[in-house]
């Protein structure tokens, strides 16, 4: 879980404040120390970073502290300035990754400095943010060009959580399916969580970190801040290294863990789905009976009002069975729109 552990303030305002906060990192054990340069903002007029100067201050941390630094990057220019300055981790914003232009811009300035750097230099990392929207194809589309710019061992995912417009409690919703799905399509890539920004808060970091490790992630990007009271930006969310330690070190460990009895509960899994399948299977072959039915009789496919019965009363039947409405409402949509096809 923590060989991908990365850890830093949210924006670099200082070269002081990035030395100290840099070194007690290091001490705690981080080798990865991320820091925003350049930070994208919403609204002008806010704190959106120290730009080139601070990637001097990274570089000095590298070496003080025998770090790996990374920085994020959203336009070629400032991609070749990283670079420049010995940056060789750079990730990719949620906002960017949103649009295909900018990654693609962003993998080739990365491609063309990559032809002209000496062999005994670095290879180039990226880790990508998820976009903005619930879009796994966006995501998916932005770590492959990526990909084809470093090399497909040099790519992280990073989960960040997503602005869909449903309340969560988070500040960006997990939407935990869309990172499932880009695991399913891409099985070998470190994914990471950014709990950071996907809380909000330091009080909810510690449950989604915990989340992660449940369900397999491969590491974590956390936003530490040596005076996390007084950072320029997201200072609700950054924690200090001594609660980071706290945090990491309350992690429940997984080395050496036991699949006893595991096999035995999959294959009652994929018995039960066997099952499962043969039964929508022969659902929908009475589907393409009634279909024929209601042709004979001149009777329309779709009929709402038996629809929205079915909805009701299996609704009903899943709160009674520890099933969510939002987990039911998606399979009856599928299977409702499955068996109109066949009817037609």
């Amino acid at each position: 879980m923590h060989e991908y552990l990365v850890a830093g303030p949210c924006a670099a305002e200082s070269r002081e404040q990035v030395l100290t906060t840099a070194s007690q990192l290091a001490a705690v054990g981080i080798r990865i120390f991320r820091a925003g340069v350049w930070k994208p903002r919403t609204q002008p007029g806010h704190f959106e970073g120290v730009g080139e100067p601070a990637l001097g201050w990274l570089r000095e941390a590298a070496h003080n502290y025998g770090l790996e630094v990374a920085t994020e990057v959203a336009n070629r220019e400032q991609t070749l300035l990283a670079l420049q300055y010995g940056i060789r981790t750079l990730w990719l914003g949620a906002r960017t990754t949103t649009s295909p232009f900018l990654v693609q811009e962003i993998a080739d300035a990365i491609a063309s400095f990559m032809c002209t750097a000496s062999d005994a230099q670095p290879a180039v990392r990226v880790m990508v943010k998820n976009p903005l929207s619930p879009d796994c194809s966006l995501w998916l589309g932005a770590i492959q060009r990526m990909e084809q710019a470093v090399g497909e061992g040099r790519v992280m995912a990073v989960h960040r959580g997503f602005q869909n417009g449903q309340p969560s409690g988070y500040r960006n919703a997990p939407v935990w399916s869309i990172a499932f799905e880009l695991r399913r399509l891409k099985p070998h890539i470190p994914l990471l969580l950014d709990a950071s920004h996907m809380a909000g808060k330091r009080s909810l970091i510690a449950e989604l970190c915990c989340k992660a490790m449940e369900l397999g992630y491969d590491g974590l990007m956390l936003e530490s801040h040596c005076a996390p009271d007084q950072a320029l930006t997201d200072k609700e969310q950054q924690l200090s290294p001594a609660e980071l330690e706290a945090l990491v070190g309350s992690l429940p460990k997984r080395e050496g863990a036991s699949d006893m009895g595991l096999s035995e509960l999959r294959s009652r899994i994929d018995e039960t789905d066997d099952t499962l399948w043969a039964l929508i299977a022969q659902r929908m072959q009475i589907s393409g009976r009634i279909g024929e039915y209601k042709r004979e009789h001149g009777i329309p496919v779709l009929q709402s009002a038996r629809f929205a019965e079915i909805a009701d009363r299996r609704i009903r039947w899943a709160a009674e069975n520890g099933l969510s409405e939002e987990c039911v409402r998606a399979i009856l949509n599928a299977l409702h729109e499955e068996s109109c096809k066949h009817q037609i």
